[in-house]
Parts: C-alpha cells; sequence; structure tokens
C-alpha cells in the first residue's frame, strides 16, 4: 500500500479523479508502444567528428530508413545525399549553394523528403514526445509538417507552409532543425561504455553534445576515471592525463578546451632540456592544433618532463600504501646512472636515454622544488577550470561503473576472475569482495572520494583509488597485469612492453562464464546480453566481437584513429531496438574535403538477435515504473473515491498530461 503522505503529495499533481483518470489513460497508452531503440558505443577516445557522424546517422539506421521510404522514388544517388543532408545539414546546404541553379526549388524538395523521414522515426512514440523534441522557434511549422493528414485542404495547407518558409528565407534553419530532429528521435537512448578521453582531439567537444543529449548514460572507463581523479586534484592523475595527451599533441584541448596553462611546463622543460632531442618522447600528431601549434620538438621536453614527474609521484604513492602491491612498479631506484641501465623484475637493460638530470640516485621519487611548482600550477588550473569541474559533474550524475537496463549488463573493462573461472576477491580500502558486489563497492567509493571523502583524507588522497583503477592488476577498468608506460619510453627491448590481460578475456569466450556474470548482477540469462568495451577488436586477424556464444559483445572496435591500424575498422555499435539485437561495423570516417563534399561509409549491420515478438513500453525497465505510476494513481483514485482525499478542481483551464 502506498503511503498516505505520498498520496497527498500526488493529490498536489493530480487534484481530482478526472485528472488521474486522464494519466491512467495516458501512461496505458504509452505502455503500448514500442520501445524506443538504444544505442551502445564504447571508447570513443576523443574522436569526436567520428562520433556525431555516427550518432547523427545512427549508425546506418537513418540509411535503411531512407532506402524503405524512398527506394522505388529515389536513385541510390539521391538516397545517398539525402542521407548526407541528415548527416552534416550545414555542410550539405552549403555545398547546394554552390551546385544547385534553383537553390529555393531544392530546399523545397528537401523539406518534404525530411518530414517524411522524421514522421517514419517518429512513428513509436506519443505526439506530445515528439513535440517536446522540437525546437522552440521552428516547432509549430515543424509539428504541422509532420502530422498533416492527406485531406485535400490540408495539403494545400501543407504546401502553403513551405511555400512561406522558403519565401521568408527560413528553409536552412528548418532543414538543420529537421536533420538533427531525425537523429534525435532514431536515438531515443544513447549509452556509452566508457573512454570518453585521451588520444583523440576533442573529448571536451563530446562532453558537450552528451550534455545536450535527451537521454544518456556513461560506463566509467579507465580513461574517465582518471580524469576524475584529476579534477580531485590528485597529482599522479594529472601526470597521467598531462602525459597521455602532450604525447598526442592534443594542446588546443587542454589549454582552449579546459583552459589548463601549460607554461610552467613548457617553461621549464624548455630549461631542463634544453639541447636533448628527447626522441622517444616526439608525439604522435593524428591532427593539429588549430589554436597552439606547439612544436614538435618543445612537445618532446615536456611530454619527457612530465613523464619523469609522473613515475616520481606513482612511486610516492607505491612505497606508501603497501596494500596496492605495486611494488614492482618502482623502477627510478632500479636505474644504474653510471651504466646506463635499468633492472625490471631481475633484468638489467640499457636505457635508451639517459638525460635524466632532475632525478636524485638518492632519493629517486623526489620533486625537485621546480618540479613541484609545475604541479602546483596544473592542480591549481585544472581545479579552476569550470570547463571541466562541469564535465565532471555531469560523468557523475549521468554515470556509473556498470549499469543493468532491459535485461542486459553494460561494464567498460572486465570482472576479476580467477584462472579457472571462479570470482576474484579482490580488496580495496580495507572491504573483500566479488562480482556485482566489488562493482557496487567500488561505485559508492568513486563518488565518495569526489562527493564526501572518507575523514582525514583531502579529496586528492582519496582519489588515489581513481590512479589505481586507472593502471592495476585487480582493477576492473584495466585488465592487465601492468601499465609498461615506462618500459615503453625507456627501454628498447618490446618484450618489456608486454602488458598480460587478465583471464576475464579468456573466460568470456564460454557461454556458461557469462550466464555467471549476468546472473551475479540479477539478471535474467535466457536473454540478457553483456556489452563490454576496453579491448580494440582485432578484425583484421579474424577476432570476432561476438563471445560466449552470442551472450557478450565487445564493441571497442577502434574508433580512435591510433586503433585503427590494429583493429582494420573504425568501431561498433550495438543496436536494439523493438525488433531486433545488432551490431553495426563501421569504417574510418572521412572528413569533409575542401570542396564541400564528403563520403560517407555505409556501415554493415548484422543482427545478432531477433526477439520473439515485438517490445513494447511495456516489456521494459521503464515500463516497470510506469505500472508502479499506474498503480499509485489507481490507489490515489480510490482515496478520491473514499472521500479520505478531498478532491479540487480549479475554475478555470484544463488538464494536460505532462507524461
Amino acid at each position: 500500500m502506498t503511503d498516505s503522505k505520498y498520496l497527498q503529495m500526488l493529490a498536489e499533481k493530480y487534484p481530482n479523479h478526472r485528472s488521474v483518470k486522464a494519466e491512467i489513460i495516458n501512461l496505458r497508452a504509452i505502455l503500448a508502444l514500442p520501445k524506443g531503440t538504444e544505442y551502445f558505443l564504447s571508447d570513443l577516445h576523443g574522436e569526436y567528428d567520428a562520433f556525431q557522424y555516427f550518432v547523427r546517422s545512427a549508425s546506418g539506421t537513418i540509411k535503411m530508413k531512407i532506402d524503405e521510404n524512398f527506394s522505388g522514388m529515389l536513385s541510390e544517388a539521391e538516397r545517398e545525399s539525402l542521407a548526407a543532408l541528415i548527416y552534416d545539414p550545414v555542410a550539405e546546404i552549403n555545398r547546394r549553394k554552390k551546385s544547385e541553379k534553383d537553390f529555393d526549388a531544392w530546399c523545397k524538395s528537401a523539406i518534404y523528403r525530411l518530414v517524411i523521414i522524421c514522421r517514419s522515426v517518429s512513428s513509436k512514440y506519443t505526439r506530445s514526445k515528439v513535440r517536446r523534441i522540437l525546437p522552440d522557434n521552428s516547432g509549430y511549422a515543424m509539428d504541422e509538417l509532420l502530422f498533416a493528414d492527406d485531406d485535400e485542404n490540408r495539403t494545400h495547407y501543407y504546401n502553403e507552409i513551405i511555400d512561406s518558409i522558403v519565401e521568408y528565407r527560413s528553409a536552412q534553419t528548418m532543414i538543420v532543425e529537421f536533420a538533427r530532429t531525425i537523429s534525435s528521435l532514431a536515438v531515443d537512448h544513447l549509452h556509452i561504455i566508457g573512454d570518453i578521453f585521451d588520444r583523440g582531439p576533442k573529448p571536451h567537444l563530446i562532453m558537450d553534445f552528451l550534455m545536450t543529449h535527451r537521454n544518456v548514460d556513461i560506463q566509467w572507463g579507465n580513461h574517465d576515471v582518471v580524469w576524475m581523479g584529476a579534477a580531485c586534484g590528485n597529482w599522479a592523475c594529472i601526470a597521467n592525463i598531462i602525459r597521455m595527451n602532450v604525447s598526442y599533441n592534443n594542446f588546443d584541448m587542454l589549454e582552449y578546451g579546459y583552459s589548463i596553462n601549460l607554461r610552467p611546463l613548457a617553461t621549464l622543460a624548455e630549461k631542463i632540456y634544453k639541447g636533448d632531442e628527447c626522441k622517444a618522447f616526439w608525439p604522435h600528431v593524428l591532427d593539429k592544433n588549430r589554436f597552439d601549434p606547439i612544436p614538435e620538438d618543445l612537445a618532446a621536453k615536456m611530454h619527457k618532463m612530465i613523464a619523469i614527474c609522473q613515475f616520481k609521484i606513482e612511486g610516492q604513492i607505491i612505497q606508501a600504501h603497501p596494500e596496492m602491491h605495486l611494488e614492482k612498479r618502482l623502477l627510478l631506484d632500479k636505474i644504474d646512472f653510471e651504466n646506463g641501465t635499468v633492472e625490471v623484475e631481475g633484468t638489467v637493460y640499457p636505457l635508451k636515454d639517459t638525460n635524466l638530470p632532475t632525478i636524485d640516485p638518492a632519493d629517486p621519487y623526489r620533486l625537485s622544488p621546480e618540479e613541484e611548482e609545475v604541479m602546483i600550477a596544473l592542480e591549481a588550473s585544472i581545479l579552476r577550470s569550470d570547463k571541466l569541474q562541469e564535465h565532471i559533474q555531469f560523468l557523475y550524475s549521468h554515470g556509473a561503473l556498470y549499469k543493468t537496463l532491459n535485461g542486459n549488463l553494460m561494464f567498460h573493462g572486465c570482472i576479476p576472475f580467477t584462472e579457472d573461472g571462479e570470482f576474484r576477491d579482490v580488496t580495496i580500502n580495507g572491504i573483500t569482495q566479488h562480482g556485482a558486489k566489488l562493482m557496487e563497492h567500488l561505485d559508492k567509493e568513486l563518488r565518495d572520494a569526489y562527493f564526501n571523502p572518507p575523514k582525514g583524507k583531502t579529496r586528492a588522497e582519496a582519489a588515489n583509488l581513481m590512479w589505481y583503477l586507472w593502471l592495476g592488476p585487480d582493477s576492473p577498468l584495466f585488465g592487465k597485469d601492468k601499465m609498461t608506460t615506462f618500459e615503453r619510453l625507456f627501454i628498447a627491448d618490446k618484450a618489456t612492453h608486454k602488458e598480460h590481460v587478465v583471464p576475464y578475456y579468456r573466460l568470456i569466450n564460454q557461454k556458461d562464464i557469462c550466464v555467471k556474470m549476468i546472473r551475479d548482477f540479477g539478471l535474467d540469462a535466457s536473454h540478457g546480453k553483456i556489452l563490454n568495451g576496453h579491448v580494440p577488436v582485432k578484425i583484421k586477424d579474424g577476432e570476432s566481437p561476438i563471445k560466449g556464444g552470442g551472450m557478450l559483445y565487445v564493441i571497442d572496435g577502434g574508433i580512435s584513429k591510433a586503433y585503427q591500424k590494429t583493429t582494420g575498422i573504425a568501431g561498433y555499435t550495438f543496436i536494439f531496438n523493438s525488433r531486433f539485437m545488432a551490431l553495426s561495423e563501421h569504417q574510418p570516417y572521412q572528413p569533409l574535403r575542401p570542396d564541400g563534399t564528403q563520403e560517407f561509409n555505409n556501415s554493415v549491420i548484422q543482427t545478432v538477435y531477433t526477439l520473439p515478438q515485438r517490445m513494447l513500453i511495456v516489456d521494459t525497465d521503464n515500463g516497470k515504473a510506469i505500472r508502479e505510476q499506474i498503480d499509485d494513481l489507481e490507489q490515489l483514485l480510490q482515496a478520491y473515491r473514499k472521500g479520505s482525499i478531498k478532491e479540487v478542481y480549479p475554475k478555470k483551464g484544463k488538464y494536460y498530461s505532462k507524461n
């Protein structure tokens, strides 16, 4: 029985039996609608342009809608042009301005076609929900065009609206808004399964976009968590994110995207390593900087400077926290400065770079006063970056370590297992857990570190947990035995660069292991799936993203340009609509050409599971919540009938559903 106080509060929103009945009718109608389409993407790694294309194209399903509606009316080239208009309306409009003899006529035709596609993708939604998605300024006209019937008088009205839009020079705006509305309606719920940050140049723009999306959730990856730790002021996390992005030449993002002042680092690096070529530290230039084109030789010096700071800071944490069991990663004290060698796990290797003036052999993990000043400056910039702090707060409000929805389990990295397929016990902050309980515990600890650090600890100290989850061998976000950053920078022997994956990545090929995980998270193994990212799928080597007999899907296929040589493709999207589940395989995103044209590669969509019957909202988790609302409303209705709660009838006004 619903609490009487809750019913009293509910009565403020629905003050009489008429408003209650109207809402129940509306909610029951919603339950009968088809389930909205869910899209799952992983490992975006700052590739904003490719990400935008995948979302706007709905991973190829918008092209499918175009083919369904226009295959008998338009040529393949015309359908491709219509798809391009939806994917990037501004670029396509600019191109058409130059190429079309009668631009106004093209605008009219484009609006007609966009209306048809918009009707098609909006068919799953209530009219009120579609109206809420429409833009403020053009919403009325768009609403009339979308819901006009075929009556002769209405057709004249319909044509007059479009003629007026063109006459009053609003056609371009209308086209852009229709295109973006189509993309929004095609992707009802967006799941980002980790790693928004690092390598690519525009994670800040991805975050800006996600904050405008009407229905999005995020499952944190290790590259997200290390940024969350940096936002707490943790120096180890700060050094890692600066090193990573300096090494990938992402200066525009750091300095202009997030207002992180790199001048102290650049000044000290130039001073300390003047005359040093820093060959091992030259940046990977995947994208050019528009605002801050740092010379590559200076970037290399900055990379070396922050890397040394990182190894020192990490060493201090390892020494202070033996419970982390990271002693093997203490390498600075294993350097033989006279012979130019380093000992790693019992074997001595020559150093590629022996110019290490800031490391004191007697106290190798102590930061020099100048290095401390650099770290203090970086910390201050990060803590004062309103944009970064806003993005991190969004990661917390819309994110979690894992998520279950509509029978599926989503997480970025892995679940710790023993070699023989049992859940591995992991001790974090003095508490030992495994499986789902471990993920629940870590999720709470991550939130406490940012919002409510333990008594006696600063937020920066509590964020040592983020740093451990970034690279720790028992971290469910990392999934390897070690992170060999030092070895890759200082040792030529590539055998030392090898990072061995945990048993999870072998075990997920077994169906019984996937069943075990799904059940541990309280889901039904007969139809539940696991959506997983983190490790790029090497398609070119014959690896499949489908694991465990179709129960687990690894969807990190390489959106990041840094991985595409390894994978052979440019990522996956997992699609879950009312009729089926599918994998969409993408080819590398092609940027806009100088002449304003753009090549869009059609995705290869593979259906991996067909639902036995069409899934309605009543069958979803949201449907369960709606049914609970209906139960509460029916109890309120009974209270009105019994007179235990008095009805209120306003003198004026009508009742509108807010669902």
